[in-house]
């Protein structure tokens, strides 16, 4: 039986790359040789960083990652094999697939939104079944978004998980010319909201500390960018004429930045909460109420907006592989990872040609 070489994130910052067996497609399945897959701050969070979960028991699920599988969940490549009864697609198509899969039944589901399916036979690529970074990973035909061919298979790992977030919040928000944006926190998708907002018209102001990623930044042409501290606000307050910003979009999940937006943002305003983890307390009076804001929270995207994503990635001429800022083969994975947790990086990506 044919073997390949796959990344398993062991916890407590460890990870090891074992043996597996290359899968075979069954009904509505199809095996994609990978070609890219990024990191995404998300495996960090919830399993590179944490403790090893328990082992899980016969039978049992769990909504949280639970580790033992092969990692990544932003996968991109190209068809290999497609097994019985898959329609759409064939071998040798590009495509990216949407990091999970879900029951397929319920409303979220048929809705194209499987992030937020509670059913047992929900799946997420990395997590709770194998991922991408391996040589080659198991996919539902009913999870792939077609890469167009403008698009590299960098640019399509990256819609998988960490542009869709970033499109989906612009979406949310109704980003246009009109506006004046704020993003707090210019990692991945802060840079990825960036490059978005910017190409729907919209002027766009930056928060950020790290001078790695104020550098990518200052590349990709936002408007203004300011460190975060006592001065921030009223830097704001005078590239708006003291009115503040239409749209105030946190990625940072920081509760300083998601405060920050509150105040930054101009009577009417739209308000948008991205990143994960931490809390915030706020006085609803002054902040929320007064200011006749409109506060949401946004989680991922669709399958559809995915779709849409991509054929607008191209309209719009934008490469996400623009804010990668360094790329490694799959043997690296353990280097891979400790660079990105530092926090100092752009985008980090596994290929497997470094000119894919």
């Amino acid at each position: 039986m044919p073997t390949m070489k796959g990344v398993v994130i062991l916890g407590d910052r460890r990870l090891e790359i074992r043996e597996f067996a290359v899968p075979e497609p069954g009904q509505g399945q199809v095996l994609v040789r990978m070609k890219a897959s990024s990191l995404c701050g998300s495996d960090l969070r919830a399993i590179y960083r944490r403790p090893p979960p328990p082992p899980l028991k016969p039978g049992e699920w769990r909504p949280e990652a639970y580790g033992g599988v092969i990692a990544g969940h932003e996968p991109c490549g190209i068809i290999e094999k497609a097994g019985p009864g898959v329609a759409r697609f064939k071998p040798g198509d590009r495509v990216v697939m949407y990091h999970i899969v879900g029951c397929g039944l319920c409303h979220h589901c048929r809705r194209g939104w499987m992030i937020n399916c509670s059913s047992q036979s929900r799946r997420a690529y990395g997590w709770q079944r194998d991922g991408g970074h391996a040589e080659f990973l198991l996919a539902e035909e009913r999870s792939l978004v077609a890469l167009p061919d403008a698009l590299t298979y960098v640019d399509g790992a990256m819609i998988a998980c960490g542009f869709g977030t970033a499109y989906a919040a612009c979406e949310r928000v109704g980003v246009s010319g009109n506006d004046t944006v704020l993003i707090t926190g210019l990692g991945p998708v802060g840079l990825g909201a960036a490059m978005l907002c910017k190409a729907m018209g919209a002027r766009v102001i930056g928060t950020e500390l790290i001078e790695a990623r104020i550098a990518v930044a200052r590349k990709l042409g936002l408007d203004l960018i300011v460190k975060p501290g006592e001065s921030a606000l009223r830097a704001v307050m005078d590239a708006t004429g003291g009115q503040g910003c239409e749209v105030t979009y946190d990625c940072s999940g920081n509760p300083h930045a998601r405060h920050f937006c509150l105040e930054a943002a101009r009577d009417w305003g739209r308000v948008v909460f991205v990143g994960e983890g931490n809390t915030v307390t706020f006085e609803p009076s002054p902040l929320l109420l007064h200011k006749q804001l409109t506060l949401h929270g946004s989680w991922v995207c669709s399958l559809g907006q995915m779709e849409a994503l991509a054929e607008r990635l191209v309209r719009w001429h934008i490469h996400p592989e623009d804010i990668v800022t360094h790329r490694f083969v799959l043997e690296q994975a353990k280097e891979a990872y400790e660079l990105f947790d530092t926090g100092k990086t752009g985008k980090v990506a596994i290929v497997w040609d470094r000119s894919d």
